[in-house]
C-alpha cells in the first residue's frame, strides 16, 4: 500500500514539541488517520536525500540495521494487521491481516494499554549489519541508532496531536513471534500510537 507523502513542514516549532512530549499510556478509541501513520513512520526513518539514501535518523556508518514495523488495529483506510515498512518505497507491506493488538500487549508483559492504542510501531534491529564492520561495539551503536529513531517517532506524535509511550520491558521471543519478524531481526522498542483520553 502506497502511502500519502509526508510534510515536510509542521505547525509547531520545535521547541514547543519537546514541551509539550510525555509519555501517556490511557489512549482514546479514536482511530488514526493513515496520513499521520505515514508521517510518523516517514520521522522514523523516512529518506531525506535521494541520491544518498540519508535518513531522518543518523546510523553508524551508515549501515540502516532498522526495520519499522506496524500494528494497526483502528487506523482509517488501513485493515486490521501486521506491516512492515519499505522506506524505499515510502508504502507498507503486509505480513498478516487480524488484530494482534491484544497479542502484543501481553507479550509486553501484559501492559493492556498497549492493546487500546489505534496503532503500534514496533522498532525491530538487524544487529549483523553493524557488528561485521563495528564488532562487539556495534551493538552499542544499534542501540543508540534505537534512541534516535524513537525519539522520532514520540515527537513527530507530539507534533501531530497525538501521544505515545516507548516501552522496552517486553519478553523477546513473545514479541518477534507474535509479529511475524524474520530471524535476523530482533525487536528493540515497541511505541504505542494514539489520541490521548484528555483530548477535547
Amino acid at each position: 500500500m502506497k502511502l500519502p507523502s509526508p510534510d515536510v513542514r509542521g505547525k509547531f516549532s520545535f521547541e514547543e514539541v519537546l514541551n509539550k512530549r510525555r509519555s501517556i499510556r490511557d489512549f482514546s478509541p479514536e482511530p488514526v488517520s493513515l496520513e499521520y501513520v505515514s508521517q510518523i513512520l516517514w520521522a522514523a526513518q523516512g529518506i531525506t536525500e535521494k541520491d544518498d539514501f540519508g535518513r531522518t535518523s543518523p546510523s553508524a556508518g551508515a549501515l540502516y540495521p532498522l526495520e519499522i514495523y506496524v500494528v494497526a488495529r483502528e487506523v482509517k483506510g488501513l485493515e486490521r494487521g501486521i506491516y512492515h515498512y519499505d522506506l524505499f518505497q515510502h508504502n507498507l507491506e503486509i505480513v498478516t491481516r487480524g488484530d494482534y493488538s491484544q497479542e502484543l500487549a501481553e507479550a509486553c508483559l501484559s501492559q493492556l494499554f498497549i492493546a487500546e492504542a489505534p496503532v503500534v510501531f514496533v522498532i525491530a534491529a538487524d544487529y549483523s549489519r553493524v557488528t561485521w564492520k563495528y564488532g562487539e561495539r556495534g551493538i552499542r551503536y544499534v542501540q543508540i541508532e534505537v534512541g534516535h529513531c524513537g525519539q522520532n517517532i514520540c515527537l513527530q506524535a507530539v507534533a501531530l496531536g497525538l501521544a505515545a509511550v516507548p516501552v522496552g520491558a517486553f519478553w523477546d521471543r513473545q514479541v518477534k513471534e507474535t509479529i511475524f519478524l524474520p530471524d535476523d531481526l530482533d525487536p528493540v522498542y515497541v511505541i504505542p500510537v494514539g489520541y490521548p483520553k484528555t483530548a477535547k
